[in-house]
């Protein structure tokens, strides 16, 4: 019997990945805008909670809808790759997760994802800034705990 993989199993997570040498890829507006995008092109396998990007990093909050949270990964980040035309690897290998495990935990890293901007002085309120889930351009999905 195969033991299941702690992305196997179904939950909410707080993702976050790395832009491959921490280059500011998503400084410029357009990349930003394709990352979005493409988040949104794949919306039939996860729903999407909150999000920040970052100008070398993304957050997200997400729960995987029949497939794994690597699967889901692997089609943000490919999808993204794909659409950028990168000649060079855009991200750096893996991910890391942390899987929600109640609504105080879901609140904690909502707040994360908004103040993320503003603790990197990109912003000075969270509302100002164009590339997240507290001033969304693309659907959210509500939270239902448990």
């Amino acid at each position: 019997m195969a033991i299941p993989t702690r992305t196997a199993r179904p939950g909410t997570y707080f993702v976050t990945s790395l832009v491959a040498n921490r280059c500011r890829v998503f400084q410029v507006t357009r990349n930003a805008e394709l990352l979005l995008e493409t988040l949104d092109h794949y919306r039939e396998n996860y729903l999407l909670h909150a999000y920040v990007v970052m100008p070398d990093h993304i957050h997200l909050l997400l729960t995987p809808t029949q497939i794994t949270l690597e699967r889901a990964m692997q089609l943000i980040k490919g999808g993204f790759s794909h659409r950028f035309h990168a000649s060079q690897p855009v991200w750096q290998r893996g991910f890391t997760d942390h899987r929600i495990r109640n609504a105080e935990d879901y609140a904690t890293r909502l707040e994360y994802i908004a103040r993320n901007p503003v603790r990197a002085r990109l912003c000075a309120t969270a509302e100002e800034y164009p590339y997240s889930s507290v001033r969304p351009t693309i659907r959210l999905d509500e939270y239902l705990s448990g």
